[in-house]
């Protein structure tokens, strides 16, 4: 019979074998737990990559344009007002005027009257679409602030869902690596 001595014991027959079983047990532990630590450091190096600070400034770059964008549409706004104004200020004086020649009939035919109702509906068109350019503003300004508050959203949950994996899969790492140490600890062939 083949005889194995480890140790000053000598082994023979199935008590070879065992000694084997043993062995490779503890190599294979030993092995399993080199690469949970390795999956370790690799995942803590994933984390360490992130960079927060990256991300937050580049909400913030988009804020700020969406910012430029908001106060530049409230401009165009205000200076659309600004030219509505003065528009019904020289309507005004041209009504004065009229008032004062009403009955006067210039050399056309055609009377100050028809002439005021021609000019009356340039100006309703012309204050209709300065009301559908207002609208079409709003509703730019809503779709922007609504893109912001989404986007900040997507990010915070993105961040979230980084983390939360992260923190499952160092758990379950750590978890396992403590296993792994526990069960090579309370062999009593290990000692």
């Amino acid at each position: 019979m083949a005889e194995v001595e480890v140790g000053g014991v000598k082994f023979s027959g199935g008590k070879y074998f065992i000694v084997i079983s043993i062995i490779s047990t503890l190599a294979g532990s030993l092995w399993a737990g080199f690469e949970f630590y390795a999956d370790y450091m690799d995942m803590k190096e994933i984390v360490q990559e992130i960079n927060i600070d990256e991300i937050k400034a580049e909400n913030e770059l988009v804020i700020s344009k969406l910012d430029s964008a908001i106060v530049y549409t409230r401009d165009i706004k205000n200076n659309l007002r600004d030219d509505l104004m003065k528009l019904e200020a020289y309507i005004d004086k041209l009504e004065g005027k009229i008032d004062k020649s009403d009955k006067k009939i210039d050399t056309s035919g055609i009377s100050i009257k028809s002439t005021q109702a021609s000019i009356d509906l340039v100006l309703e068109g012309v204050l209709n679409e300065m009301n559908q350019v207002q609208k079409d503003v709003t509703v730019s300004i809503r779709e922007v602030e609504a893109l912001i508050r989404e986007s900040e959203k997507d990010v915070r949950n993105n961040l979230r869902d980084t983390e939360d994996r992260l923190d499952s899969s160092m758990k379950k790492l750590e978890d396992n690596l403590n296993q792994r140490l526990q069960e090579l600890l309370d062999n009593p062939l290990s000692n």
